[in-house]
């Protein structure tokens, strides 16, 4: 057997038994041509990332220089979402990531990239014209939109990968009614509740799986920065029913945000207080992963809403 033909059932080989592990989305609003251009200048807005209709963040886009990099043009990314990071968001087969962005400028026309690739669990090896090349990618792609004001994109996606939850087949909340806002109030203010000394529940929360994201628990509790946070002045308040929005996904899902801010508002000046750089990053970091700016619930097998994210 030629050694040419044992390289391609090689690649082959690799190729076939590699399993789907993650799917990446990137996205980029941006004036310039990066056909002929080494940047381009990205559009400063605000960018909305949904899963399946679930809105799951909101970001805000900066304008600066971005590379176009490799012989594919690639635009570096603004928005980046590997989405194996949503843990129980991601459904086992179809599955639509939809990225609406407003820029700030309505009367400037630009241009939105929005590209997509595959990530396995193995790299597969091809041939250049300098030897060889391996990539743990498949399945890439990208669209670019001509725009103004507003623009949406979208991409459907196959999330083999994904684990199954029994929540996933239960009715789709289509209405909540007062009971039920008064419960998700409970469970939001509940949270707030656990940020007191001596952290019981607080260490408890933060020590369940947060995926995409690396928690060093021990170090936190070591470094005592919540304690040191606390006596600083830093507080999670509780809110008022009349102080939050809820969002129906037409799933299963549903968003509980707040009306005019995050849902657990922290206050910078409050950070400042505390001594040490090293200390404030810890608190922030903590506290960011307790407290996110909103939160996404479900109702468990029992009946009772519970927080997934």
């Amino acid at each position: 057997m030629n050694k040419v033909l044992v390289l391609l059932l090689t690649i082959w080989s690799t190729a076939s038994l590699a399993k789907v592990i993650n799917f990446e989305i990137k996205f980029t609003p941006f004036i310039g041509n990066p056909a002929t251009e080494d940047s381009v200048k990205s559009v400063a807005g605000k960018a909305r990332i949904f899963l399946n209709n679930v809105l799951i963040s909101e970001q805000e886009v900066q304008s600066r220089d971005q590379p176009v990099m490799f012989a594919e043009r690639e635009i570096g990314a603004e928005v980046w979402l590997p989405v194996a990071s949503l843990g129980p968001l991601v459904r086992q087969g179809k599955n639509t990531v939809k990225i609406e962005f407003v820029p700030g400028d309505n009367a400037t026309p630009y241009r939105a990239q929005m590209s997509w690739a595959e990530v396995n669990d193995q790299s597969a090896e091809t041939q250049t014209e300098g030897g060889f090349a391996a990539t743990n990618q498949s399945g890439e792609g990208k669209d670019i939109k001509d725009a103004q004001g507003k623009v949406a994109m979208e991409r459907e996606f196959t999330a083999d990968f994904a684990a199954d939850q029994p929540w996933h087949h239960a009715p789709a909340i289509t209405t909540l009614g007062d009971d039920d806002k008064q419960q998700l109030l409970k469970l939001v203010n509940d949270r707030s509740e656990q940020f007191k000394p001596k952290f019981k529940g607080l260490y408890k929360l933060l020590a369940m799986p947060h995926p995409g994201i690396e928690l060093d628990l021990a170090q936190i509790r070591k470094s005592g920065c919540l304690d040191k946070a606390y006596k600083a002045g830093v507080r999670i308040l509780a809110r008022g029913l009349d102080q939050l929005e809820f969002m129906l996904s037409g799933g299963q899902e549903v968003v509980v945000k707040g009306k005019t801010d995050a849902l657990y508002p922290l206050k910078p000046e409050e950070f400042a207080k505390i001594k040490g750089d090293e200390t404030q990053m810890c608190a922030g970091m903590a506290l960011s992963i307790a407290y996110p700016p909103q939160m996404i619930v479900v109702k468990n097998s029992a009946g009772a809403w519970e927080a997934i994210f």
